[in-house]
């Protein structure tokens, strides 16, 4: 046997036999998740999504401080009144003090929904985006989150909205109804379902991303303030 010929039987004899007989290799337990290469997925939607995001664009800058910014300061403030009585001291009574701090909070509402709703209309629209099914989920969300943050608000009142109880504002019982029963933190999701909403409808894949930052920024939010129990420490002294 020649030397070639030695060589190519001996290429033979060290390869997979799922190599030999033409089979794709299995990936081992690094190469891939339930033996799926990853490496040949296609890329093109996540690049084509980024492609219509404009990250220099100044004004999404603004959306996004605005954004990480309002949870943390309504937090702070409260708890630091909750601890100190500083507002209600500075405004004469606690009932003033909370309805200061809720102006300043709506307002802030205000222009982050303004700040984010810019970003929208300026950068640019998704053709996959602009389907009827898309329009029709994005009005849905609408419906849904106003539904929950409109009940919210019924259930709790202006000052249990607005962070009463850390001002020693409390009602007669914790509400545990609609919408309260459905879900956690109503007025949380459903203001993020109404951002989604508006999102799918302008078909605005920047409009997505401040959405999940949205989302984000209340997950935090609600670790940090510890809703669930400091409602729960509150209202079993009562």
């Amino acid at each position: 046997m020649s030397d070639s010929g030695a060589a190519a039987a001996a290429e033979r004899e060290t390869r997979p036999a799922a190599e030999q007989s033409n089979q794709p290799v299995p990936l081992d337990c690094c190469g891939g998740l339930n033996n799926v290469d990853y490496s040949k997925m296609d890329l093109m939607p996540i690049e084509e999504f980024i492609r219509h995001i404009n990250f220099h664009d100044p004004n999404l800058s603004i959306a996004v401080i605005a954004i990480m910014f309002n949870p943390l300061f309504w937090n702070v403030v409260a708890r630091w009144e909750h601890r100190t009585r500083g507002l209600s001291r500075l405004f004469g009574g606690p009932y003033l003090a909370c309805c200061g701090l809720a102006i300043v909070i709506i307002l802030l509402n205000v222009f982050r929904s303004h700040s984010m709703t810019v970003v929208m209309k300026t950068q640019a629209r998704w053709a996959l985006m602009e389907r009827t099914d898309v329009f029709y989920v994005g009005i849905s969300l609408i419906v849904m989150g106003t539904v929950l943050v409109v009940s919210s608000f019924l259930a709790l009142g202006f000052t249990g909205t607005f962070l009463g109880d850390y001002f020693g504002i409390l009602m007669d019982e914790k509400v545990t109804g609609f919408p309260f029963s459905v879900v956690e933190n109503p007025m949380y999701w459903g203001s993020t379902a109404n951002y989604l909403g508006l999102a799918l409808i302008g078909a605005s894949p920047v409009g997505l991303v401040l959405t999940a930052m949205v989302a984000l920024a209340y997950k935090v939010a609600i670790k940090f303030e510890g809703v669930t129990i400091h409602t729960e420490n509150l209202y079993r002294t009562l």
